[in-house]
Parts: structure tokens; C-alpha cells; sequence
């Protein structure tokens, strides 16, 4: 008589394992007018890229700092920020090697205009907004693009902010000196 044996799953310590669940909305149809069953689509607000018109609209941002980007599809290929252009507004390269590089990586050759509003944080959290917005842009503009960039980290917003200051202390965790006598 052939006995049972049961399975175990041994799982490493430090993995951890993810249950994806799917979403199903069921409707009872009234009079036969809707189906049966309704697929919802789940939206994340913050990754919705508008489409209007010749102009595809996107938001980057990066601590305090957002950055709105309007892609004009046609346009003579320049990039202006905040009504002046990228060399004039970060005058530094490498603030400006940030805003370009979604386009490199992407070996964007289209010519089309970014009109970019940016607000709120330094300089550098701007140029990090920026470059998150322009990356989300050509997304919308051509999915194709999305293969290039994800990989490289363009697409992901970097939520680090920073930290609160303590009661008791100088900053977040700076205490203050200590004197033994």
C-alpha cells in the first residue's frame, strides 16, 4: 500500500513572498442592457500620462521639487525650463547630463520641443524632476521607449525626503555634544 507524503516548501529567510490577487467587478445585468461581468481597470494616479492634442503632458518629481512637461510633437527640438533654455537655467553640466539623460538612454532623435514649469526644492532636486517627467513623456509618446528606460531607473520616482528633526535634538538624529565634566 503506497503511503502519503507530504510536501514541504522551505523559503530562504530573507525573501519574501508577494500573493497577487486579481480584481473582478460582477454585475447583474438590469433588462440585458450591460454584460455580465465588468473588467475594472485599476489606475494609479501618479503614473497617469496625458495625451492632448500634439501635446503629451507629464509630472516628475523628486523631494519638494515638481516639474510639469509638456511635449510639443512638433517643434524645432529644444528644451526650455521655466521660459529659458536648459543651458541658461542650469548652468552647470551636471545638472544638465540629469535632464538629458532620459533622452540619450531612450536614443531619442525626434525634434519636438519640452516646454517644462518647475517649482519647489534646490536646483538639483529640480534637474531630478525634470528628468522624470521628460522620461514619462516619451513613454507616453512611444511605449517602445519604456524598454530602454526602465532598466536604467529613469521611470521610478525616488521618494526620499528629508527626515523630521526631534524634539531634544539638533537634526533628525544629531545629538547634542556631550562634555563630561
Amino acid at each position: 500500500m503506497p503511503t502519503k507524503t507530504k510536501k514541504t516548501i522551505t523559503k530562504a529567510p530573507h525573501k519574501k513572498t508577494v500573493k497577487k490577487e486579481k480584481i473582478n467587478l460582477i454585475v447583474k445585468p438590469d433588462i440585458k442592457s450591460e454584460p455580465a461581468v465588468k473588467i475594472v481597470d485599476l489606475v494609479i494616479p501618479h503614473l497617469v500620462v496625458k495625451k492632448s492634442g500634439e501635446a503629451i503632458l507629464a509630472t516628475g518629481k523628486r523631494k519638494t521639487s515638481i516639474a510639469r512637461v509638456k511635449f510639443l510633437v512638433s517643434g524645432e527640438g529644444n528644451i526650455l525650463i521655466n521660459d529659458k533654455p536648459l543651458k541658461t537655467y542650469f548652468p552647470y553640466f551636471v545638472w544638465q547630463r540629469i535632464v538629458e539623460y532620459p533622452l540619450e538612454a531612450a536614443n531619442f532623435a525626434h525634434k519636438g520641443t519640452f516646454d517644462i514649469k518647475v517649482r519647489g526644492g534646490g536646483i538639483k532636486s529640480q534637474a531630478e524632476a525634470i528628468g522624470l517627467g521628460l522620461a514619462r513623456a516619451l513613454t507616453a509618446f512611444n511605449h517602445e521607449l519604456r524598454k530602454n528606460l526602465k532598466p536604467l531607473g529613469l521611470l521610478r520616482r525616488d521618494s526620499r525626503v528629508k527626515e523630521r528633526k526631534k524634539p531634544g535634538l539638533k537634526r533628525a538624529r544629531r545629538a547634542p555634544q556631550w562634555t563630561k565634566r
